[in-house]
């Protein structure tokens, strides 16, 4: 569910009607809503009711502070994969004991800013790293809380560019190796081994895959509870798809994924830690966008944007599909387009053949579920300056993050000296 919807024939953002936002902030834009942020982290959070929980919501899909914040205040940690999103996480005010450091590349000053803000955990995913953070912690004079991420190598069933619990992928310890480096953690004397760690990608669809990964998991835990490590968290990542296109049957429900969860793992006396990212985003926000041009192929008809790739990556990337519907209700004639935006890319495209109301230059439309993995991964590929970040609650709008200006994209550049008063 989202707080998108037409009121008296326009598209609204929960009290706003969106033509306002267009005239007053341009496009294109992002916009949110806090309604649909706030619910969507409450429903997901009531799904784990009962048993001990940490939700840690994923910076990467949204990062902005304000977002952040709305979340740090109905009681959200954080799972962070960089240096830059954990001190996203406590400007935001979410502190360091609700918050879990992930990724494969972490650096050894990362690692020291970490330890001095007391985080939850590091979910390490592999033995070098894991000799760098003794180091580290040794040399601070504290012990770093670890799991070890482990690779199951369950085939998620989604995206090869978003499938990470595949043997074939960067992430994780082998499966087969796993004990042993349990091991030799637990010989470290800055290392505190506390749990196991495991995710197995993005925009899952069905329950099965995530089972599977975490019967193995279940297994090990048990394994080397047995060989003496006291493992009392379990970390279950993320990755519950959220529904995307119109029609089709919709990704598994939050209750149907913490009631699985109690089924597998529930009763091992272990705080369980989980990390949605899209989930909670990614309906949450659209991209305002308006009509520049229509244009009639050989055999096609091209709608061309003002939005581009750069603003939104994900249709191009991974051809993902987003709904996308006029701001003024239509319900008339339709015409077959491709769907583009301005960049000089072919692959600057956000839908093929797509049957949509017939439009005109300067109607508005907005891509929906473009909350999650939009903004954060926006460039400025041909000189286009990222654009704004607008947040909704109720009748009020703010601007989360401006519109960059080309020329101060273009004074972020630093010309030599030896260029110097030349032509």
């Amino acid at each position: 569910m989202h707080h998108f919807a037409y009121k008296n024939g326009r598209l609204h953002a929960e009290g706003i009607d969106l033509h306002r936002i267009a005239d007053e902030v341009g496009t294109p834009a992002y916009v949110y809503s806090t309604a649909t942020f706030e619910r969507h982290f409450k429903v997901f959070a009531t799904a784990f009711q009962g048993l001990d929980a940490l939700i840690c919501y994923a910076v990467k899909a949204n990062s902005n502070q304000a977002i952040l914040t709305t979340l740090a205040n109905l009681g959200a940690g954080a799972d962070v994969v960089s240096i830059g999103e954990l001190k996203r996480a406590l400007k935001a005010g979410i502190p360091g004991e609700r918050i879990v450091f992930s990724g494969v590349g972490k650096r050894e000053d990362e690692m020291r800013f970490a330890l001095e803000h007391n985080i939850h955990q590091f979910n390490v995913e592999g033995e070098e790293e894991l000799g760098v953070l003794n180091q580290v912690a040794l040399s601070s004079g504290v012990k770093a809380p670890i799991s070890l991420r482990i690779n199951p190598d369950v085939d998620a069933q989604t995206h090869a560019k978003i499938s990470t619990g595949k043997a074939e992928n960067k992430f994780g310890i082998p499966w087969s190796r796993a004990r042993d480096i349990y091991t030799r953690a637990g010989q470290m004397e800055g290392i505190d081994v506390i749990g196991v760690d495991v995710h197995i990608g993005s925009q899952l669809t069905a329950l099965e895959p995530f089972r599977a990964a975490f019967a193995k998991v279940l297994e090990l835990v048990k394994l080397l509870r047995t060989d003496g490590h006291n493992i009392r968290r379990i970390d279950l990542g993320g990755g519950l798809g959220i529904p995307y296109e119109a029609g089709k049957p919709a990704p598994p429900s939050p209750s149907d994924y913490g009631a699985m969860i109690a089924e597998v793992v529930g009763d091992m006396e272990a705080q369980l830690i989980l990390e949605p990212g899209r989930l909670i985003a990614g309906n949450a926000g659209i991209l305002l966008s308006r009509v520049l041009y229509t244009k009639a192929g050989e055999d096609r008809n091209f709608l061309i944007l003002d939005a581009a790739m750069n603003d939104l990556l994900r249709p191009a990337m991974y051809e993902a599909h987003h709904e996308i519907i006029p701001v003024d209700e239509a319900s008339g004639e339709k015409t077959v387009y491709d769907v583009v935006g301005p960049v000089c890319e072919t692959g600057d495209i956000f839908t093929k053949d797509r049957p949509l109301p017939t439009t005109k230059p300067g109607d508005l439309v907005a891509i929906l579920s473009a909350g999650a993995y939009g903004a954060v991964m926006a460039s400025t590929y041909n000189s286009r300056p990222l654009i704004p970040e607008i947040l909704v609650k109720n009748d009020e709008y703010a601007i989360i993050r401006a519109r960059m200006s080309e020329d101060t994209l273009i004074d972020l550049d630093r010309t030599p000296h030896w260029l110097d008063n030349k032509a």
